[in-house]
């Protein structure tokens, strides 16, 4: 692949990625998939092993996040806890 093709590819993927997380999402996604579209043009081949490997990577991805919310779940309990019974404590102290 060409420099110049390079560039352009990972400016539009990251211009994109800035865009959508910005809040431009439909500029963002549209900018890389400009990029993206430039990538698969160049190698074909690759993209073609990734589209038959996408539903072992979706079902990872989603074992992945249901593990990461089951943990941000115990985390906030924890924390509602903590924040219960360190309300509780300074209250007794000053209570004569």
């Amino acid at each position: 692949m060409q420099k110049w093709k390079k560039v352009l590819v990972c400016t539009t993927v990251g211009a994109g990625a800035y865009l959508a997380l910005n809040g431009r999402r439909n500029l963002g996604v549209l900018a890389a998939t400009a990029g993206l579209a430039m990538l698969a043009s160049e190698y074909p081949e690759r993209f073609e092993s990734i589209w038959e490997s996408a539903p072992e990577y979706i079902s990872r991805a989603t074992l992945i996040f249901g593990t990461l919310s089951k943990i941000s779940e115990k985390f906030a309990e924890e924390a509602e806890r903590r924040s219960v019974t360190a309300y509780g404590h300074p209250a007794e102290e000053y209570v004569e």
